[in-house]
């Protein structure tokens, strides 16, 4: 049996009602700004709770802009998780701040009882990173950046409908950043995100900041950039937001399932699940005895399986310049050397998903 990863042909395999929808729309010419992303903006902003959503070209950009509204730049820090993926990073090193990472426990987010000691004179802001579809102790993290009158824009890019105590990631600090890439819960046809706020100025500052600072179409108010997200990925978008509780809702019970296969065998870790924490499961994720034979193990067998991430970012050569030392960051090192991703998404079969716990006992020999 094959077992993929990336299940996009199966939720694209049929876009005619996409396409029709783009029919309608195109001799409107309403592509800049237009009423579909106003409304997928609306609708958004509404499935997280949130007063304001702003639509933007990536989920990079989703990060940045609330930094950059901010007023963050050039000799300010940013505190962030070790173990991110480079988006974050890239967002926070746009403005020309520097991010200072902190490590991470074994649900895959930041260890907020380092982040105090890292905060130092030019820390300017936290940026918590709900990764896998896990969510920060937010809780714990808040009175922190109370105390030192710290911003906090949250980076949700995987995790849509994520939550900690009932309370929807990107709305604890005062925006978060999301991700619509194509291996999203929520996906496009290509690179888009969107911000979410309830605070009323950094929503008009943002909406600026998108626009080229245009207030209206012949005056500038700021300098700002380009970053607006199409009309036609907000068509694309309106038409699976329907679904994504749904979708959201697949993919705990795959983890779920998941979770009972593997939690007796030997070899394989499942991480904690905190009770007041809801993750959505952008990426299932275990730990793994020998974990690169398994690798190739289930590569072998058909199961197509991947590693997020096999080199720590702050080891990463592009970002050696900061200084960090190998070993700097444990946790993050012992997860790089031990995780492992199954496809865990809303098109996969009972089926396919007992074949990769079959395979897994199969290399730990049960």
């Amino acid at each position: 049996m094959k077992v993929r990863y990336s299940y996009l042909p199966q939720q694209f395999g049929d876009p005619s009602e996409i396409l029709a929808e783009f029919k309608r729309f195109v001799p409107t010419g309403d592509f800049t700004l237009g009423e579909p992303l106003q409304r997928f903006e609306r609708t958004f902003a509404e499935l997280i709770g949130a007063k304001h959503g702003i639509g933007v070209g990536s989920g990079t950009d989703a990060l940045k802009l609330p930094l950059k509204a901010l007023g963050i730049g050039h000799g300010d820090e940013v505190i962030t998780a070790a173990n991110t993926f480079i988006a974050t990073v890239g967002a926070i090193n746009e403005i020309g701040a520097r991010p200072v990472f902190v490590d991470v426990d074994d649900t895959f987010c930041m260890d907020v009882s380092q982040v105090e000691a890292a905060i130092g004179p030019k820390t300017k802001a936290i940026m918590p990173v709900h990764l896998t579809g896990q969510a920060v102790d937010m809780p714990r993290l808040m009175p922190i950046a109370e105390k030192h009158k710290l911003p906090i824009v949250e980076d949700a890019c995987q995790s849509i409908l994520c939550g900690i105590d009932g309370k929807n990631a990107g709305l604890w600090g005062v925006a978060g950043g999301f991700s619509l890439h194509p291996l999203k819960n929520l996906n496009v046809w290509g690179d888009g995100g969107i911000i979410v706020t309830s605070d009323d100025r950094m929503a008009d500052k943002l909406r600026l900041l998108r626009n080229h600072g245009l207030r209206t179409r012949d005056e500038v108010e700021i300098l700002g950039y380009n970053s607006r997200l199409d009309a036609l990925q907000a068509i694309v978008g309106n038409w699976l937001i329907r679904d994504v509780r749904q979708i959201t809702q697949k993919r705990i019970d795959a983890a779920a399932y998941y979770d009972a296969g593997l939690k007796d065998v030997p070899g394989i870790s499942i991480p904690p699940r905190p009770a007041n924490r809801h993750p959505v499961f952008h990426i299932y994720i275990v730990f793994a005895d020998r974990r690169d034979e398994l690798h190739d193990f289930c590569r072998r067998e058909g199961v197509e399986c991947k590693i997020h991430y096999p080199i720590p970012l702050y080891r990463q050569k592009g970002l050696r310049h900061f200084g960090y030392k190998a070993g700097r960051f444990p946790v993050t090192d012992r997860h790089a050397q031990s995780i492992i991703s199954f496809p865990a998404d809303q098109h996969l079969s009972r089926q396919e998903m007992d074949y990769v716990i079959a395979t897994v006992k199969r290399f730990y020999g049960r």
